[in-house]
């Protein structure tokens, strides 16, 4: 098949010029520019470059990629080209663009993989991280690559290490709502040291977790569906071990507070509140009952104690309807579960207990599931009406959410009245609904009943009366709960950071963790041909016993840091990417978060992050909660990381589903590269539609853009020179790029003034470009460019000015073509930072207008008249058309009705 243009030789041959030259480095504040760099020729700069002489900033930044063995299918580079795409029009806006690309590269399926191969997990990610690149590289995007980084690379994880101990090293401190050196936290005199380490950010927790046995690992919840790991989809079950935690509970307050501040979609917003899970209720004290259904303490005393094995604290948002309590509801996993227990009930408690402990949250949360429990045979006493109700355990009842336990209300909670009615359980109404109808299973506000000194108020009033005589009676408080937990950091892998702890033994045999020395940093992980767990269940770390023992009998942590803990601070390190002393420089940071910009107006964080919905939640909340750490501390001048977020849409197969390779659905770009090119794959990525909805991928439109690109190419070159070019080609058979310089430029390119048709076809064609731009609407961005073209290519004398503008407005979407013509027209040796033509109002004003001309209703003719034409010439030049003139010639006219500029209906 014919090419519509040589976009294999033109492709190549701007790749390398770019390259070279390094058209698309990042300059940071004190950088010495060379000043026959086009960014130095466009600002007037070179050498040397304070703050303050560099234009304003511009930081947009993708999610950047796990280098998987696949590597890219057509779906990976949308958010990619999109950045791409802003990143050029913002050059030539004059902003100095920082655009960078790394990889996140510990992970699970690398370790897999070693341990069925025995290759070691560098390798394979080498291996990877080349093939995303050359893969990414031939797609033309302008990214800084003198900042790349590489999550496991020591000179970047060092850093990671670094921010680690500085969490270690902190604790939050609650009358400030900031983190503080953990030297500045006052401490009792007795147990000090066990004080402080109950108070770190990172602390040691002994937690139930998903342990996979195949894997050899713990998962986090998010990497646990339907009970089976995430990765391969192993068995999982519950397994109490020591884990390193962090302390992200202790920021929730301000995570959600900082969602005010930053630009992002509502929608994102609250899957983040939605997880932080804000909630205000009270917590209640429930005292466990004797045989005779009398509590074992006064209610007061057992409260006031809180002595773990005679009372039970709830958290609920409803204490209006305590009255309505008749039973309560344990998670499988509380501590007090088998200290309750009556040995007739033992057995089918244990059973019960491990059946769920191989079920996810997720699961035990579906609201559609049947509910499952069983009866522990103990009792606990309500505290407002002292009645005996039955303790049961069920699995929707999380140990990780409020206190583990619930107080059941079955009248007003959908979960609790479905276990009611399973188990027979009482049903009480205590709340009535304010428009009558049935009370049994009314969750809203209405007005309490059959609650003794709360009946008659509503349920805003209930909440107060009954929270405040809790906490008069000391059995209970006002209290705020949230859904998140504290972060689960520990994973039983190779392939991931060591922690920079070491555990030194003590005089009673335990061992203490302890920090290494900054100096010491980074700790690098041992050379293991072995990447299994050992046989009794410890990390593959452990298996190197010479680098685990130190002297005095202390042993390194054998643990590793999970995925997440390299994305965390990422884009904090692309803004000084190669300093060795700090994991960012001051100013450099100052400058690119938009602290400091020279005096001019900047956001504050990374002006625009794209990627996918999938890390909505937490990567971006781990980012914050790291990010405002770092602020409080003093390492960052900004509270938020990222100002606006955009979620690229998918991109489905052909079929519509999802790309994976057990659906034989994937469609490798370089296939498509290779027929049509990297500029006609990056057009129909944008041209597919707006960049948040979902696309199914379609092959044959790539063919449509790929020719509307060869109309371009023929709107500038001349005919006969190019038909000389291919025949030479074909008979040399040789690719060569400088052959390119055979194909002249069109004779009808002149460097004349453009005529007012002209003209106003291209400032339309400005206008509309910017504005979809600023608003990221490419696809109808695209559409204006072909718009352009269709008139321009019937213009006999095209004006050498018009031309070089619309390439500046070509060269986001397709720079290697817009490149390769302004290079024909004599123009700047690359188009990355011309800048950005200017649309004029004045010439878009139309000179004339069409007005459709009715009679009698029916359309009988378009006239054409002045744009500033009166109505009385309107009214004029419709009643001498020739063909509105047969409909009222002979008949009365009993009215005209003119509508400015819109119509005229003429009624006989």
């Amino acid at each position: 098949m014919r090419r519509q243009y040589p976009f294999h030789l033109i492709e190549p041959k701007w790749q390398q010029f770019w390259e070279t030259q390094q058209t698309f480095r990042a300059w940071n504040p004190g950088d010495v520019i060379p000043e026959d760099h086009p960014f130095a020729k466009r600002h007037g700069l070179g050498g040397p470059a304070r703050t303050e002489q560099l234009p304003p900033k511009y930081y947009i930044l993708d999610m950047f990629p796990y280098p998987s063995g696949a590597g890219l299918h057509v779906g990976h580079p949308e958010g990619y080209t999109a950045t791409d795409i802003l990143a050029r029009y913002n050059r030539a806006l004059g902003r100095n663009v920082l655009h960078p690309m790394g990889w996140d590269a510990f992970g699970l399926p690398a370790e897999q993989y070693a341990i069925r191969t025995g290759q070691h997990p560098r390798k394979t990610t080498e291996a990877n991280i080349a093939t995303f690149k050359r893969q990414i590289n031939a797609l033309g995007f302008s990214y800084d690559w003198s900042r790349e980084i590489d999550t496991t690379d020591p000179h970047y994880f060092k850093w990671t290490q670094w921010i680690f101990l500085k969490l270690y090293n902190s604790w939050f401190n609650p009358a400030t709502g900031k983190a503080e050196p953990i030297e500045k936290l006052p401490c009792p005199a007795e147990n000090a040291e066990a004080y402080r380490d109950s108070k770190r950010l990172a602390y040691v927790s002994h937690a139930p977790v998903w342990w996979c046995e195949e894997l050899g690992t713990v998962l986090a919840n998010e990497e646990v569906i339907d009970g089976k790991s995430e990765v391969g989809g192993f068995p999982v079950t519950r397994k109490p071990m020591r884990q390193w935690m962090l302390r992200i509970t202790a920021y929730a307050e301000r995570l959600l507070a900082g969602l005010e501040k930053i630009d992002w979609s509502e929608s994102l917003k609250e899957m983040q509140r939605n997880w932080i899970g804000r909630s205000e209720g009270a917590e209640v004290h429930f005292t466990l009952a004797d045989e005779a259904g009398r509590a074992k303490l006064p209610l007061r005393q057992a409260a006031r104690q809180r002595r773990p094995t005679e009372s039970i604290t709830v958290f609920t948002t409803r204490p209006d309807t305590l009255f309505g309590t008749t039973y309560m509801v344990l998670s499988p996993e509380h501590p007090l579960v088998d200290v309750i227990t009556t040995p007739e009930q033992r057995d089918a408690v244990a059973s019960y207990k491990a059946a769920v402990s191989r079920k996810s949250d997720l699961e035990r949360t579906e609201l559609s599931r049947e509910k499952t429990g069983v009866f522990t045979g103990a009792f606990a006493v309500n505290p407002v009406n002292k009645e005996k109700i039955p303790i049961w355990i069920a699995d929707y009842v999380l140990a990780s959410y409020g206190t583990g336990a619930i107080m059941a209300v079955p009248g007003h909670d959908e979960r609790d009245l479905e276990f009611a009615r399973k188990f027979d359980l009482p049903i009480r109404a205590v709340v009535l609904p304010p428009a009558g109808g049935e009370s049994i299973g009314f969750l809203g506000d209405g007005v309490s009943v059959n609650s003794g000194f709360l009946d008659g108020l509503t349920t805003p009033e209930a909440k107060k009366r009954i929270t405040i005589w809790l906490e008069e009676e000391g059995l209970g408080r006002r209290t705020i709960n949230y859904k998140l937990r504290d972060w689960l950091f520990s994973r039983q892998r190779y392939w991931g950071e060591p922690f920079p702890i070491v555990w030194q033994p003590s005089p009673d045999g335990s061992f203490r963790h302890q920090p290494l020395d900054e100096p010491a940093l980074p700790l690098l992980p041992p050379e293991l041909s072995d990447f299994k767990p050992t046989s009794t269940g410890d990390p593959p770390l452990a298996r190197a016993q010479e680098w685990v023992g130190l002297p005095g009998g202390a042993k390194r942590e054998t643990n590793t840091m999970p995925q997440w803990a390299g994305s965390c601070w990422y884009y904090l390190r692309f803004t000084d990417a190669r300093n060795d002393l700090r994991f960012c420089g001051t100013e450099a940071e100052h400058y690119w978060m938009g602290t400091e910009s020279g005096g001019r107006e900047a956001k504050q964080g990374v002006d625009l992050y794209i990627g996918g919905v999938e890390h909505a939640v937490l990567h971006l909340l781990y980012a914050r909660f790291w990010h405002k750490v770092l602020f409080d501390l003093g390492y960052v001048s900004t509270s938020e990381p990222f100002h606006k977020l955009v979620n690229q849409g998918l991109i489905l197969g052909e079929d519509g589903q999802k790309m994976s390779k057990s659906r034989g659905n994937v469609v490798n770009p370089d296939d498509i590269l290779g027929e049509y090119g990297a500029d006609a794959f990056r057009l129909y990525e944008m041209f597919m539609g707006p960049l948040e909805m979902v696309k199914p991928w379609n092959t044959k439109g790539v063919e449509g853009v790929y020719r509307f690109l060869g109309r371009v190419w023929r709107l500038f070159v001349d005919e006969k020179s190019e038909t000389e070019f291919e025949q030479t080609q074909t008979a040399q058979g040789a690719d060569n790029p400088n052959s390119l310089t055979a194909i002249h430029l069109s004779a009808s390119i002149q460097n004349v003034p453009g005529t007012p048709a002209q003209l106003k076809t291209l400032h339309a064609c400005i206008k509309k470009v910017t504005e979809d731009l600023d608003a990221f609407r490419f696809n109808t961005a695209i559409s204006a460019l072909m718009i352009f073209m269709n008139e321009a290519i019937t213009w006999e004398t095209k004006p050498l000015a018009v031309m070089q503008d619309f390439l500046t407005l070509l060269q986001p979407f397709a720079p290697h073509l817009a490149e390769e013509l302004n290079a024909k027209l004599g123009g700047a040796s690359t188009l990355a930072y011309e800048p950005w033509p200017k649309f004029d109002e004045a010439l878009l004003v139309e000179e004339t207008i069409e007005i459709p001309v009715q009679v009698n209703g029916k359309l009988r003719d378009v006239i054409k008249v002045p744009a500033a034409a009166t109505k009385e010439e309107i009214q004029a030049a419709a009643l001498a058309s020739e063909k509105v003139q047969p409909y009222i010639e002979g008949k009365p006219i009993k009215k005209i009705v003119i509508v400015p500029k819109k119509l005229v209906n003429i009624v006989v």
